[in-house]
């Protein structure tokens, strides 16, 4: 499942990264859209349309401790501000984010992208 964690945000690079209300704007069920292009993206590298439910919640966890970083880390929100948004992570006491150049983080990411993808 880490492959389909690293892949959690696809839908948005294909469509783009919609604020909440734009989203409730398009007229659609938005969720449904994004969810069953996710699948197909899922498919396409050799994953399960929809994880498994336990895999599904440690995905959304870390999507939320990372938000929450994030925020505080990068972005200048208060802890206090940050939990309220995105809860109280576990784990996050001591961990440090750092930007990077966007070539590089494409590298990075796509470095990992073909470790993961070659253990299937």
């Amino acid at each position: 499942w880490r492959l389909a964690a690293l892949l959690h945000d696809a839908a948005e690079y294909v469509i783009g990264d919609l604020i909440s209300p734009f989203k409730s704007a398009v007229g659609l069920d938005y969720k449904s859209f994004e969810t069953g292009l996710l699948g197909a993206i899922h498919i396409r590298f050799g994953l399960p349309a929809i994880p498994a439910v336990g895999a599904a919640r440690l995905i959304k966890r870390g999507d939320r401790a990372a938000a929450y970083l994030e925020a505080t880390l990068l972005a200048g929100f208060e802890p206090a501000e940050a939990r309220r948004l995105f809860g109280n992570p576990r784990g996050v006491g001591d961990f440090v984010l750092a930007t990077l150049p966007p070539d590089k983080a494409k590298r990075q990411f796509m470095d990992r992208f073909e470790a993961l993808a070659s253990q299937l």
